[in-house]
């Protein structure tokens, strides 16, 4: 009885510690760009969906559809190539005067904590006003031209890649600047070969911030003065209640910032040969 009992206790055991006869496959993962491309029929889904039951006519909400065809005849036109063209040039200009701006002052500031403690609250104190107030001063100062609509864009650029250069600066180590000097390597060397390579990261995460605001500060420099952007064309098409015009306006510069922000990420990974910890 007790060797029955036994062997039946073993066999429970033995069920028990057993794996599984069917395993689980593992989880096979989405494509980011599958996600992606889902999320966004789901958008127009609503989107369309919205217009239909609710009945907005097309100056006020106009369907999906309508606005594909008004974004299609626009391009045949040129129309629309020609305002993101110099929405374009405005924001590649000031964005290229702010960085080498920017990228000087960061070094210096980086380099003199004192100096730094009486610039860096001035500058801070210029982001506490809103770039839609600033904009009418610089175009009465510099007139109604695209100067005006770079030094804008310039502006709005300006803080966040200055502020990302002094951080990412401050943060090489100590030791390996020391070590640089002892070796006998002058200011420009250690920049070159330690600083710069060690900042890089630090560096474009302003310098992708700054391209996406870019062509904001040029679309507010428009909405203020000017007859050629995108941001005069979304004043002009909303003065004539075309909305269909408006959204594909805001589709061109949603375009422009992500191809902006794609552009800076190819080159922060073929410049940077190292991530950090």
């Amino acid at each position: 009885m007790m060797r029955g009992e036994s062997l039946s206790f073993r066999s429970h055991e033995a069920d028990r510690v057993s794996p599984p006869r069917h395993e689980a496959h593992p989880a096979r993962s989405v494509p980011a760009s599958l996600i992606l491309f889902l999320s966004l029929l789901l958008v127009l889904a609503i989107w369309k969906a919205v217009v239909v039951v609710r009945g907005y006519p097309a100056f006020v909400l106009p369907a999906p559809d309508v606005v594909l065809r008004r974004l299609l005849d626009e391009l045949v036109s040129g129309t629309l190539l020609g305002h993101a063209g110099f929405t374009l040039v405005e924001a590649l200009s000031g964005f290229g005067l702010s960085l080498v701006l920017s990228l000087l002052l960061g070094y210096a500031l980086a380099h003199a904590p004192r100096l730094e403690r009486v610039v860096a609250p001035q500058l801070a104190a210029t982001q506490a006003i809103p770039v839609v107030a600033v904009a009418p001063l610089i175009i009465l100062w510099v007139g109604a031209d695209i100067r005006a609509k770079i030094l804008v864009a310039a502006l709005v650029t300006f803080f966040p890649i200055l502020s990302s250069t002094i951080v990412a600066l401050r943060n090489v180590p100590r030791a390996l600047l020391e070590m640089a000097h002892i070796s006998g390597a002058n200011r420009w060397q250690s920049l070159r070969y330690v600083e710069l390579p060690l900042a890089l990261p630090g560096i474009f995460g302003g310098v992708k911030a700054g391209l996406a605001l870019a062509t904001t500060g040029a679309v507010v420099g428009e909405f203020v003065a000017g007859r050629d952007g995108l941001g005069a064309l979304i004043n002009i098409s909303r003065g004539l209640f075309d909305t269909p015009l408006m959204f594909a306006a805001l589709i061109a510069l949603a375009a422009m910032t992500l191809s902006f922000y794609a552009i800076a990420a190819l080159l922060e990974r073929a410049l940077v040969r190292w991530e950090p910890d």
